[in-house]
């Protein structure tokens, strides 16, 4: 199959959440598996590149890149608010190269590449899948542009999917109580990119950087750093649980403007300034060094379609505990983790008991392997091929 995937975010910009990652390794395993994968997608600024260790080349629709077999296109971006740009070359591409793909496949909502690669693609008789990554339902910021979206150009767009992919039963549920018919709604979990238990860093690289002793608990948040996400009561759980000794790393970029000085005013409040390590955004070998080294993963979310790095901490042997507004919740508990309302007590309880009871802990960190190969991105990538080729097989009115 050709297939493309549009995204309005893609590696190497890895501050705007798990879309990036999640784009790259579903694409390089479908290319694995025989199939050519071209990525779409706006460029954010090319100080990026040297970061992400890219090599491309200047085109008339903009750059391109090749990463273990996937073709990317970077188009160029004429103005930009946050993430949300305007691509004018999309329409070249469109016009150019579109008719040349089997199906294309849209990550995330909200921006403006969308709505035009897919009304070329009711043009052309392309079908195509929608992956709303828990954005459908507006709930962070510029929610009244959002649901203006909705209203305008996301309503043609929504209703043209072959289909929708949820990628947890609690997204599944927002779909179907917000009117999508149950049919066009398929399951496919989001992976892991994480090596499994013991091939992963080497333990106390983090710990050693940090001055964080080898018997010291060691708690870790990591995630954008925006109200919804839970930090602000995490930290105050963790003072109530551990009020004498422990550190609390509170890791990730700032999603929302002031939002960290909050969080340290939340700390000073709480008695704990002195152990709770604010390390700003973590990426690659940085991330894997502080998932190998803490004990616990937290993240009280009060709102979270699938939470990836969570399904990282469980790759790495790391128990985790998140709330029953996480996506993952139905995997987690009892298994890898605890699940817990978004409550400080309960928070500061459950963080007690998994440090206390080593049978628990010990019980956890063996299911972590378990659900590491059942959230396996080849698993889930034989998935979604399946998906692809039923939609193709379809007399949906497509070509």
């Amino acid at each position: 199959m050709r297939i493309l995937n549009v995204a309005q975010t893609y590696y190497p910009y890895l501050a705007e959440g798990g879309r990036p990652a999640k784009v790259r390794a579903l694409s390089r395993k479908l290319v694995a598996r025989g199939h050519a994968v071209t990525v779409l997608t706006a460029n954010l600024g090319l100080s990026e590149w040297c970061n992400g260790g890219l090599f491309y080349q200047e085109t008339a629709i903009g750059i391109e890149s090749t990463d273990d077999g996937v073709k990317a296109i970077y188009l160029p971006t004429l103005t930009r608010y946050r993430v949300l740009t305007l691509n004018p070359n999309v329409i070249r591409f469109c016009r150019a190269y579109l008719a040349g793909f089997d199906v294309v496949h849209f990550y995330g909502i909200y921006d403006l590449l969308g709505p035009i690669v897919s009304y070329f693609c009711r043009r052309k008789g392309i079908p195509y899948v929608i992956e709303p990554m828990g954005m459908y339902r507006p709930i962070d910021r510029n929610i009244p542009i959002k649901k203006c979206w909705h209203h305008t150009v996301g309503r043609t767009f929504w209703r043209g999917a072959a289909q929708i992919i949820a990628t947890s039963e609690l997204e599944q549920e927002d779909l179907v109580q917000d009117g999508v018919p149950q049919k066009r709604i398929a399951m496919r979990y989001n992976g892991i990119d994480c090596e499994p238990n013991g091939s992963i860093s080497t333990r106390g690289g983090f710990r050693s950087k940090w001055g964080i002793s080898a018997d010291e608990p060691l708690i870790l948040f990591l995630s954008r750093l925006i109200p919804r996400k839970g930090a602000d009561l995490l930290i105050e759980a963790f003072a109530q649980a551990f009020p004498e000794s422990g550190k609390l790393v509170i890791a990730g970029p700032e999603g929302e403007s002031g939002y960290c000085a909050q969080l340290e005013k939340c700390a000073q409040a709480s008695g704990i300034a002195a152990r709770v390590i604010f390390t700003g955004p973590l990426y690659d070998e940085e991330k894997k060094l502080v998932l190998t080294d803490a004990d616990i993963f937290a993240l009280p979310s009060r709102y979270e379609n699938f939470a990836n790095v969570a399904a990282e901490a469980i790759a790495c042997g790391i128990p985790v505990i998140v709330t029953p507004f996480c996506g993952i919740h139905s995997l987690v508990d009892g298994r890898a983790g605890l699940v817990v309302r978004p409550e400080k007590e309960q928070l500061a309880t459950a963080l007690r008991l998994l440090f206390d009871d080593k049978l628990l802990y010990a019980h956890l960190k063996r299911g972590c392997r378990e659900i590491t190969v059942q959230l396996s991105w080849d698993h889930l990538t034989e998935q979604m091929e399946c998906y692809y080729k039923g939609i193709l097989a379809q007399d949906n009115g497509f070509r």
